[in-house]
């Protein structure tokens, strides 16, 4: 039997300690996050800076946002949370003050809607990062969930709304939930 000496040695150090980790944990779908110490507190803080950026808009205007009937009209920020992620819809305030023209062809409404791909755990930092224009109902959020999606995926989608119900309380966002009919629930 023969000692491995230099670089075979080096690899096989190499390939133990890249090996640990998994031996340790083992592979799984679930992330070790959670384990790490100080993870939950560097977690509740940035939620906490997030809850405090967000406190910069206003409140909602009940009023306001109720009597919008279709997604289409919604002039807020609204989620539609699928499977692995949540697509954020965005429609940037108009930057000309004036009304004339405002919906036509010089100035389409659709010009100003983006559509964002976020992971769950990232909704707090990227309903930060929309600007304060985009607001014009307050603090509120619609919600719907995917459509078309098969039946054996809805327990996961219907998860992942209360997931993020649960951050926009955390945040101290207003949630008002769309059904299918597309009315408020």
């Amino acid at each position: 039997m023969s000692i491995p000496t230099g670089r075979s040695s080096l690899t096989i150090v190499l390939a133990t300690v890249l090996a640990l980790p998994f031996a340790l944990t083992g592979c799984h779908g679930g992330s070790a996050t959670g384990s790490i110490p100080g993870f939950a507190a560097e977690r509740e803080q940035a939620l906490e800076a997030a809850r405090q950026q967000m406190e910069l808009i206003p409140p909602p205007s009940k009023s306001r946002y109720m009597a919008v009937q279709s997604l289409n009209s919604w002039e807020n920020p609204y989620l539609t949370v699928q499977g692995g992620m949540v697509t954020l819809h965005v429609l940037i305030g108009d930057a000309n003050p004036s009304t004339l023209g405002v919906g036509g062809l010089l100035r389409p409404v659709n010009a100003r809607r983006r559509n964002l791909d976020v992971r769950l755990n990232d909704l707090p930092a990227a309903l930060n990062a929309i600007p304060e224009s985009a607001w014009p109902y307050g603090r509120v959020v619609a919600i719907e969930e995917a459509h078309d999606v098969p039946t054996k995926a809805r327990p996961q989608i219907r998860r992942n709304v209360e997931a993020v119900l649960k951050t926009l309380g955390d945040l101290g966002v207003v949630a008002y939930e769309w059904n299918d009919t597309g009315h408020g629930v």
